[in-house]
């Protein structure tokens, strides 16, 4: 049997792997953008902005982060940033279109529908400050565009499959 020590140590050295390569020594500013795919893959969203673009990586569905690296006119790295916190999502805000939202944050991790909304849900899991596990809820009308967004906590449904039973889009 493991000891707890061992366990969480593992456990540690699991949870830093898991933000490779987009820490600064991994990443550093400057690093062109051939250098950028080659160590970390295609990215899940690619999308050029006014400063020049922006790749996405994505742990969605499953995983809470996911981040942007921001490329200046010349493809070279400016700034590497985890976007699934509370500060960036409150960025979020009426009017925005889906595709605005998948640029800054990815896809989401799945799209939900109910009765008293008329349009999809988009859905990100996320974790806040407290290490507590949030979803990041998106309510977009039947045109795309966000008429309001918000945070809840990530309530385990005792029984429920593992996505909480929401429905795909």
């Amino acid at each position: 049997m493991r000891s707890i020590p061992f366990i969480l140590a593992t456990a540690a050295l699991l949870a830093g792997c898991a933000t490779l390569p987009f820490g600064e020594a991994g990443l550093p500013a400057g690093t062109p953008r051939d250098q950028v795919i080659a160590k970390a893959g295609q990215p899940t969203r690619a999308t050029r902005t006014p400063a020049g673009e922006r790749l996405v990586y994505s742990l969605q569905p499953w995983g809470r982060q996911a981040w942007a690296v921001d490329l200046d006119p010349s493809g070279r790295v400016t700034r590497i940033e985890q976007v699934l916190t509370e500060q960036q999502l409150a960025r979020i805000q009426p009017g925005w279109t889906r595709e605005q939202v998948e640029a800054e944050f990815g896809p989401p991790g799945h799209f939900d529908r109910v009765a008293s909304w008329d349009g999809s849900i988009m859905n990100y899991r996320w974790r806040d400050r407290a290490y507590i596990d949030m979803w990041y809820w998106v309510y977009l009308d039947r045109q795309g565009i966000v008429r309001q967004a918000h945070p809840g906590v990530d309530y385990p449904v005792p029984g429920g499959d593992a996505d909480g039973g929401a429905a795909k889009d």
